[in-house]
């Protein structure tokens, strides 16, 4: 069994993050930390710079839990990543995401991430709201 965790450096994005290893702590499950982007643009949104990546890293090197940290930049937004990385994996039992609150026409030019995820996944999404 895996929690797939969708991070963005952002607070929802870590508030996802620590939520997640609490959720691995109680399942004795393992996670997969995923950061996600479209290009190899360093400023695009949601994409994390190395010192974030780190920070992420001695957060779940200190957590006690079994965990694997990547960051893809192969073309997909954070939804077709961390879809395809569900599909790709039957053991990913639970997807975890942060959420922040958008306003009806943000949702409306940008789409939602957390929407798409939640409607295309097979296996149960938790949105975490930051602390």
């Amino acid at each position: 069994m895996t929690i797939l965790v969708g991070y963005t450096p952002t607070p929802a994005g870590r508030a996802a993050v620590d939520f997640a290893i609490e959720e691995a702590q109680i399942r004795k499950t393992g996670l997969l930390v995923v950061n996600a982007g479209v290009g190899e643009q360093r400023e695009e949104a949601g994409v994390a710079a190395r010192e974030q990546m780190d920070q992420v890293r001695f957060t779940l090197e200190n957590s006690a839990v079994d965990f694997e940290l990547v960051q893809h930049l192969r073309g997909h937004d954070a939804a077709e990543e961390l879809l395809d990385l569900e599909d790709e994996n039957p053991e990913i039992t639970m997807i975890v995401i942060g959420s922040r609150k958008r306003s009806a026409v943000g949702k409306l030019i940008m789409g939602s991430t957390g929407q798409r995820i939640i409607l295309g996944s097979s296996v149960p999404v938790v949105a975490v709201k930051a602390h």
